[in-house]
């Protein structure tokens, strides 16, 4: 068994904030969704095997405990491009093994960005 995506969710009209995270900080290139899936709104991301779905929720309300991480080369380099785009940067030492950093997507949503040490 492997993780296909992770969905998290967007308020209606929340796509383009989604793609300044995603695609602009994280750099997931955002992939066509199914046509009788591209009604419903949202956007997907997709780069190798990392796939992002944004699903529009109505009654939206932002992660803030549940989330995904993303294991990266280079840490510093995504937290340098987060903060730079204007997007929180909370360090946290507390994982053994790894260095780690909190933000929050262009929704709110928690995201965790790791590296090993």
């Amino acid at each position: 068994m492997r993780l296909h995506h992770v969905q998290v969710s967007c308020p209606v009209g929340g796509e383009d904030a989604a793609r300044r995270f995603y695609r602009d900080v994280l750099g997931l290139p955002e992939v066509e969704k199914p046509p009788a899936l591209a009604a419903r709104g949202g956007c997907w991301f997709r780069d190798g095997s990392v796939e992002v779905h944004v699903g529009v929720e109505e009654d939206f309300a932002p992660a803030r405990k549940a989330h995904p991480a993303f294991l990266v080369d280079d840490v510093d380099a995504v937290a340098s491009r987060a903060g730079d785009a204007g997007f929180p940067v909370t360090w946290d030492g507390d994982f053994p093994g790894y260095r780690r950093f909190h933000t929050a997507d262009g929704n709110g949503n928690r995201v965790e960005l790791l590296a090993t040490s």
